[in-house]
């Protein structure tokens, strides 16, 4: 009951950042006078509908998209120079023209779409992947700065009894005690300095210990208010080196590469800070910097989890997942029932998770093919420069750019896409990835 409860969380947070999207283009869209007919939130049978001016509102059954409609996005035959395109391509180029145009009332003509000046169009069509920029940097910046983070403490939570092995927590009669134990270290001590040196935060102790091994330190801890001084020799325990993005950095062999670190025998408590207010913005742009280059070679990555799928692989936890991974992962926090992953830390993440779907909302739209948004961008750049080589030259305006001849182009990007989408469903059914 409670995973359910969570994917209707997250299915309600995804219509109304689909809502906020559609509100992006038809917000602006009729400031410039192009009249919209539709606003609907989801596809398939409506089951609610209202009409409120010149648009229909409403709602329909499947909860995967939602859209609205600009009334003339293809300029009419004459407006345009012949398409000299047979077969199936030429059919399709003429009915999405047809269409456009029956859409256009009499009288109407100057409200179309495609009369818009080229800047005006990006505005439109840039408004709703913005919105959902917008909505990721809100998100993120409600959870660093509104719940915050957490960040671990210098007071002792718990001691490790052991030195053990590397690439594992486990300890063995056979291993030697921690230095914390050796030392005395107790629960609830907090550790004010090491040789001298005030401390600000957990990173600057592990640091400072991690780089001495066998090295002989003073510590002052705060134990029931009281400053007692401490010998601890971090013990020498082998680590495995990672990169920036967590991985282990492998040596010529393929073997990952280790160093001697110092080690303390130390968990820290943790407690939640509130980050400064423009951290939810620097986190939206670092995460839109690691997500460009997934959406740059989102192919490749769809074939990969294909194969793992099919061949019982483990999938990269950190790789693409379709909506139905989505789903279990809000199951899953709902779900959770770990000590100290409370309503708090749940509606955290559950922010985290919407904010992230947001971001990918927007980095997929603005992909420069038609029918996604960044391709009717790229086509209204296109009649920008245009119109730009034309005034060089003291030629006449040109004519408006066809968005017709590009249907045969976006019907194969919708039939790619729903093939990814299948792909995806599939694998995050057999194969999915678990957050928890």
């Amino acid at each position: 009951m409670v995973t359910l409860l969570g994917i209707l969380v997250l299915i309600v947070g995804l219509l109304a950042s689909v809502a906020i999207h559609e509100l992006g283009h038809m917000v602006p869209a009729k400031r410039f006078g192009v009249r919209v007919s539709e606003y609907f939130v989801g596809f398939g049978p409506t089951l609610w509908s209202r009409v409120r001016g010149e648009t229909e509102y409403g709602l329909k059954a499947i909860p995967l998209g939602g859209y609205v409609r600009l009334v003339g996005m293809i300029p009419p035959a004459e407006e345009v120079k012949p398409v000299r395109i047979g077969g199936a391509a030429g059919r399709l180029i003429a009915d999405a023209r047809d269409q456009s145009v029956l859409e256009v009332r009499e009288g109407e003509e100057h409200r179309a779409f495609y009369r818009l000046s080229w800047w005006k169009k990006i505005i439109v069509m840039f408004g709703g992947p913005f919105t959902n920029l917008v909505l990721a940097a809100i998100l993120f910046t409600i959870v660093l700065s509104g719940i915050g983070v957490p960040q671990q403490t210098l007071t002792v939570r718990e001691l490790v009894p052991c030195v053990p092995p590397a690439g594992t927590v486990e300890c063995e009669p056979s291993d030697a005690p921690s230095p914390a134990v050796v030392a005395g270290l107790l629960p609830g001590d907090t550790i004010v300095s090491v040789d001298g040196v005030e401390l600000g935060s957990w990173v600057e102790l592990t640091s400072y210990v991690a780089a001495r091994p066998e090295q002989a330190l003073r510590l002052v801890v705060d134990r029931a208010d009281e400053h007692v001084a401490i010998a601890l020799t971090p013990a020498p325990r082998e680590r495995i080196v990672t990169d920036d993005a967590g991985s282990p950095v492998l040596d010529a062999a393929g073997q990952p590469v280790t160093e001697t670190v110092g080690f303390m025998g130390v968990f820290a408590t943790s407690e939640r800070t509130r980050q400064p207010f423009l951290a939810g913005t620097r986190l939206t742009g670092q995460y839109l910097a690691a997500t460009l280059p997934v959406i740059a070679t989102l192919p490749v990555q769809v074939w990969d989890i294909a194969a793992a799928a099919l061949t019982g692989q483990e999938r990269d936890a950190s790789g693409v997942m379709g909506i139905v991974g989505v789903g279990r992962a809000a199951g899953d926090i709902a779900a959770a029932d770990v000590e100290g992953y409370g309503f708090v830390e749940k509606l955290a993440d559950m922010l985290m998770l919407l904010g992230g779907l947001n971001l990918a909302l927007f980095a997929f739209n603005m992909i420069p093919l038609v029918p996604l948004d960044g391709g009717h961008i790229a086509s209204a750049i296109w009649q920008g420069i245009k119109n730009g080589w034309a005034r060089l030259r003291k030629a006449g305006m040109p004519r408006p750019v066809d968005v017709a001849r590009m249907m045969p182009l976006a019907y194969g990007v919708f039939a790619i896409l729903i093939v990814m989408t299948v792909v995806l469903v599939y694998a995050d059914i057999v194969a999915p990835v678990r957050l928890t």
